[in-house]
């Protein structure tokens, strides 16, 4: 799968509006994200790179006039009973979605800049995401969705809507595996939903991801290293809304 990963790249750039998306495999597409994913995932301090990077088909969009980088992010492509491989997997045990049956695609370390909030940003990344999809006949996208601060009492309002309206099918939820987990699913079925604070607390992505008719898994996990709480989150192709998928195709079919 690595050389049909490498060879995802060709099929960029795609340009829309102000904004354009290139993108590299392994080191060639790295060095470009390095600067927005320091300052996004450890303030700007030592390094963030490890050794999936090299494996990894590495995206970044530029408004267009500038070249000023506003996001990125990095995917991985596997076959299903290679996603033991994967990031996530370090995580969570993910032995159920060996079986899926289709090319898995995990989308990793993105990153908004900070300064940036247009919207037209984000939906050009899932337009792009798009484009690698339907390139590579990819069935699922997975990763670790972040929230800032790896604390539960942080994140309540927002764990307790996506335990009662956003956990995955149970033939592919992911097995408990770190030792610092968040049963969040459980002993939250009396709880009131307070939907505004709970939207309130999730972050962009994933809200962007549940929009898609993605689903989390049951648990979080605490990553100290990164001093976050993240889910595993999933997107079943299939499942996206068609009306979603087709304005999305239109823009990764033709950009400018």
């Amino acid at each position: 799968m690595q050389a049909r990963a490498r060879a995802l790249a060709a099929e960029f750039p795609l340009t829309k509006g102000k904004y354009r998306v290139e993108a590299g495999f392994g080191a060639a597409g790295l060095a470009s994200t390095l600067p927005l994913r320091l300052e996004c995932f450890r303030a700007g301090q030592g390094e963030d790179r490890d050794g999936f990077d090299a494996d990894c088909l590495h995206l970044s969009l530029h408004e267009r006039e500038s070249g000023q980088i506003v996001a990125c992010f990095r995917g991985m492509l596997l076959q299903a009973d290679q996603i033991g491989q994967s990031y996530s997997a370090q995580s969570y045990n993910l032995a159920p979605l060996a079986q899926f049956g289709a090319p898995v695609l995990e989308l990793g370390r993105f990153a908004l800049h900070p300064k940036w909030h247009d919207p037209d940003i984000l939906r050009l990344a899932w337009a792009a995401i798009t484009r690698l999809v339907d390139a590579a006949g990819v069935g699922l996208l997975f990763g670790c969705t972040s929230f800032l601060g790896a604390e539960e009492a942080r994140h309540r309002a927002a764990l307790a809507l996506l335990a009662a309206r956003h956990i995955g099918p149970q033939d592919w939820l992911p097995k408990p595996l770190a030792v610092e987990q968040v049963r969040f699913a459980e002993g939250r079925s009396d709880q009131v939903l307070d939907l505004r604070a709970g939207l309130a607390q999730m972050p962009l992505l994933l809200r962007s991801y549940l929009t898609l008719g993605g689903w989390v898994s049951d648990h979080a996990v605490l990553d100290r290293d990164l001093d976050t709480l993240h889910v595993f989150t999933a997107v079943e192709i299939a499942s996206i809304p068609p009306a979603r998928a087709r304005a999305l195709r239109e823009i990764a079919r033709s950009g400018d």
